[in-house]
């Protein structure tokens, strides 16, 4: 038998679709699982707590007293108003709640904003390290991913000057996270109004990726809103409120773009869940607060385990992470092939870990992804282990 093949009339795009290695990680360690390997998971972006207990109380609740119909694409109102009320509370920054579009997750957020920005061959400038699939939206839109590299002298980020000398006549958009996936660092609020000044300046947008705020340590985020009502914000009740299951996200807009993006999500997927969006009322209520702001101080605690600890197994951490929940590390003491290097931990140390080459093209084999998404007793053991693969043990 002939062995798989592409198919025949598969589209030109999926050439730049490279597969989530992460997931590919993923499903090696569940078959070391399935094999009765008790597996440490450090390398999805998923802590282990269950959604905060109100969330799921009001979704119980909606279904009895909701009829779970279609919402308008823009979401319901109640929702759009609460999101409106947390920047208010939170950020002390007045965003309508017009300019609010509730969104299936926050991929949709991005999807919809790539969609009413950019034509076939328009750039989007990206930060290398970074999150793959935004590169690989910006393809499945006709557009051209620019993937300006980034190190530590940057803290990983993409700065206004480094994005003024890529900026090329088809620049559109420069899209930013802050806090970031990979590297759990921050945007200072004058760089981000600095790349905001640019974008006007240059005729283009700044979209920044912020959902990963509300899990920042030692420090409060500010949203880049404050830079201006023509910057493009995603944000997702997934990661700080720990509903990534609900797929329910957020996207704040220019006025303008508004109705476009109305248009474009009723053809997309009509609307976010209905159940989702009732049950991420309560995500705003004091008591969810309390309980994510105790979760956020665990995280915390988990983060400032695991720096010392890997710092003394030879890897290399140039800048510490601000927030998410991420150690983008250094390996290249340890190896200069992250992919291998992922997969041998994984098969003689059952440490499920990303390497680089998930998030990019500069150095990926130099680093490697460690998430701090276990409590501290899982992350001892992973520590151990990891001395013990490395012969560092005692």
């Amino acid at each position: 038998m002939n062995g798989p093949s592409a198919p025949p009339l598969l589209a030109a795009r999926m050439a730049h679709i490279a597969p989530f290695e992460v997931m590919e990680i993923q499903t090696l360690a569940r078959q070391l699982e399935a094999g009765g390997r008790d597996v440490i998971h450090l390398e999805i972006g998923e802590p282990d707590f269950r959604t905060p207990a109100p969330v799921v109380e009001a979704a119980r609740r909606a279904l009895d007293a909701v009829a779970m119909n279609y919402t308008s694409a823009l979401g319901i109102p109640a929702l759009r108003e609460a999101i409106s009320a947390f920047y208010r509370e939170r950020y002390r920054v007045e965003v309508p709640a017009g300019r609010i579009v509730v969104t299936a997750g926050s991929s949709a957020a991005l999807l919809l904003a790539l969609g009413v920005l950019l034509d076939p061959g328009d750039e989007v400038l990206l930060a290398d390290p970074g999150y793959p699939c935004n590169r690989h939206f910006v393809h499945a839109l006709g557009g051209v991913p620019r993937l300006v590299p980034v190190d530590a002298r940057s803290r990983y980020q993409l700065l206004a000057e480094a994005a003024a000398k890529a900026w090329t006549a088809r620049t559109r958009i420069a899209m930013v996270a802050s806090p970031s996936n990979p590297t759990g660092t921050m945007l200072e609020p004058g760089e981000v109004a600095a790349l905001a000044a640019l974008a006007r300046e240059r005729g283009g947008t700044l979209l920044v990726d912020e959902i990963y705020h509300g899990l920042t340590y030692g420090r409060d985020a500010r949203t880049a809103l404050e830079a201006g009502e023509d910057v493009f914000v995603i944000n997702s009740f997934s990661k700080y409120f720990q509903m990534t299951g609900w797929r329910l996200g957020w996207l704040v807009a220019p006025q303008a773009y508004v109705r476009e993006i109305e248009k474009l999500a009723q053809n997309l997927y009509i609307s976010a869940s209905t159940l989702a969006q009732h049950a991420a009322l309560a995500a705003f209520e004091p008591a969810t607060l309390a309980i994510v702001e105790e979760r956020r101080r665990e995280l915390a605690a988990r983060r400032d385990f695991l720096l010392p600890a890997l710092e003394a197994l030879g890897f290399r951490i140039p800048v510490k992470p601000d927030g998410a929940f991420y150690i983008y590390a250094d390996c290249s003491r340890l190896t200069q092939d992250s992919f291998a290097f992922a997969r041998e931990v994984l098969g003689q140390a059952a440490i499920a870990l990303t390497p680089g080459k998930d998030f990019g093209f500069h150095e990926p084999g130099r680093h490697i992804r460690i998430a701090y998404t276990q409590p501290v007793a899982r992350l001892e053991k992973a520590v151990a282990r990891l001395a013990a693969f490395l012969g560092k043990g005692s």
